[in-house]
């Protein structure tokens, strides 16, 4: 924040992928008093969040190429938390649905608007801007990491109430049998680098699916009831996200998204392989119910 002549000049980072909008939004502002650093994308935002200072950041939402304004928003979240955050987009309805779901952004502003309403805004909001008071963010992992215990209780409260998996008669423990190592086995998958979209050769091996495949067969279990069981489990880790909105951190949200399907699917396959492997076994018998416990089997 510099100063001029007694008046206080703001820094504010201008993001948009539009060469015309952009030109436009940058010129108002600097008109109005403002000290503007206008760039084309999220890389470029990036970098000057990170070397930079600013008091504004006003981006658009939806831009080509890798990342989006959430992403720019989310990292002047965690390098500038004081900054004031503006997101611009064209939808008039993501005002009210942006709000009640991100709760990212200072404030939403929806296209079309005038230019020198943006820069009456911008300072209206600095004006009444109040010290930042918001809790720090956290990755997926650790969010499934913290809330694990509620992850293995949601997941054993809708299996009870699937009828195709109930009719077994199973205590908790035999019932979850391995779900909290392949949680933990999940979450080690989330914390390694992101190298791109998940791929087959990033799947971690879990002697946990693998056991509790073994498991699954001798309480009786069907392969249809073991894909069942880990679909719930993917409605139950979203919905795990979905309550901790306020504290997630949307920068990497959508790769942490793809892994955990991912996980998910390879640790089905893992479980199913070793399940198959006793069903074709000669020397096995076809599924003694409650042969093995959860206890007797843990990893």
């Amino acid at each position: 924040m510099a100063s001029i002549e007694g008046q206080t000049v703001h820094r504010v980072l201008l993001v948009d992928d539009d060469d015309a909008v952009r030109e436009m939004m940058s010129s108002s502002l600097e008109a109005k008093g403002f000290e503007v650093v206008a760039v084309g994308g999220v890389t470029e935002a990036l970098k000057y969040i990170a070397t930079e200072s600013f008091e504004v950041l006003i981006t658009d939402l939806h831009m080509p190429n890798a990342g989006d304004g959430f992403t720019v928003i989310s990292a002047m979240r965690h390098s500038q938390p004081t900054a004031l955050t503006m997101l611009v987009s064209g939808y008039p309805d993501v005002k009210s649905a942006m709000e009640a779901i991100i709760l990212e952004a200072d404030e939403i502003v929806v296209k079309p608007f005038g230019v020198n309403h943006l820069a009456e805004l911008v300072r209206e909001k600095l004006r009444s801007q109040k010290p930042a008071d918001r809790p720090n963010k956290e990755r997926v992992s650790a969010i499934l990491r913290r809330c694990s215990d509620l992850v293995v209780k949601g997941w054993l409260a809708r299996v009870k109430l699937a009828r195709e998996l109930n009719h077994l008669v199973l205590a908790d423990a035999e019932r979850t049998g391995h779900l909290p190592k392949l949680i933990e086995d999940l979450v080690v998958r989330l914390n390694k680098p992101i190298t791109g979209s998940p791929q087959d050769s990033d799947a971690t091996y879990s002697s946990a699916a693998v056991l509790h495949g073994e498991l699954r067969f001798a309480q009786g279990y069907t392969p249809e009831m073991l894909v069942h069981e880990s679909r719930i489990l993917q409605v139950i880790l979203f919905g795990t996200l979905k309550d901790n909105l306020n504290a997630l951190d949307f920068s990497l949200l959508l790769p942490d998204v793809m892994t955990i399907a991912d996980e998910v699917d390879a640790q089905l396959t893992q479980t199913m392989s070793s399940y198959m492997k006793l069903v074709n076994s000669p020397n096995s018998p076809k599924a003694p119910k409650l042969a093995i416990s959860a206890k007797s089997t843990a990893a």
